[in-house]
């Protein structure tokens, strides 16, 4: 019997439970973390409006830094009175990951020209875990962690939920990295998804839906 030419194009999914890692453990894969970024009151309403923008430098060289120990957050910015102190809460989408240790010290400002998204600092090198994102838009702010005072706690709180509603309302959750409804696999993602083309069917979809199939398969 002759072979018969098949053309695939599509997937379905079957989804694992999710593995939630430790602050000492290493980022692995693509997957989404929650973080935490210290900051002032002032700068925090401007991130949760305008979104982050990155350092110049620093310890890793410039980017967005944020840690998923919420100790090393809160040491941030030195100096901040406790009542102007915010930590915001963060949805992280790491991407490709450098490990940062002493045996690879000449990267610790040249990882971003070597194709990582995310540089990692083990809590064994410097005492508490940091990472530091190259692309702002990677990083969603999706709540307040702590805040030294309750009224303006209550406030950005309510401008998180505002941000959401509108880009919601808008359908810009995705560009925007606010909580929304992808138009792909349907989901609330505070992270963001890109739409892609099919090469089989040229339709757009979402790598997170969980199955596809060309038009009449």
């Amino acid at each position: 019997m002759p072979a018969k030419l098949v053309q695939f194009s599509g997937w379905e999914a079957v989804v694992e439970k999710q593995i939630v890692l430790k602050p000492g453990q290493a980022p692995r894969g693509r997957q989404g973390y929650t973080m935490y970024h210290g900051t002032h009151r002032n700068s925090a309403q401007a991130i949760i409006t305008g979104g982050f923008r990155p350092s110049a430098g620093g310890t890793l060289g410039p980017g967005v830094y944020c840690s998923r120990n919420i100790a090393k957050a809160q040491g941030y910015p030195s100096g901040c009175p406790p009542g102007e102190h915010v930590v915001l809460l963060l949805k992280v989408r790491v991407g490709r990951v450098k490990k940062m240790d002493g045996q690879n010290l000449a990267m610790w400002h040249s990882w971003q020209q070597s194709g990582y998204d995310t540089a990692w600092l083990p809590s064994t090198v410097i005492g508490h875990e940091e990472d530091c994102v190259k692309d702002p838009k990677r990083v969603a702010v999706i709540g307040i962690a702590h805040c030294g005072d309750p009224a303006t706690k209550q406030a950005l709180e309510k401008l998180i939920s505002q941000q959401r509603q509108g880009a919601e309302s808008s359908g810009q959750g995705n560009e925007q990295g606010a909580m929304g409804r992808c138009k792909g696999c349907k989901m609330q993602s505070p992270i963001g998804h890109s739409l892609e083309v099919c090469w089989g069917c040229g339709a757009t979809v979402c790598p997170f839906m969980d199955k596809h199939r060309r038009p009449g398969k």
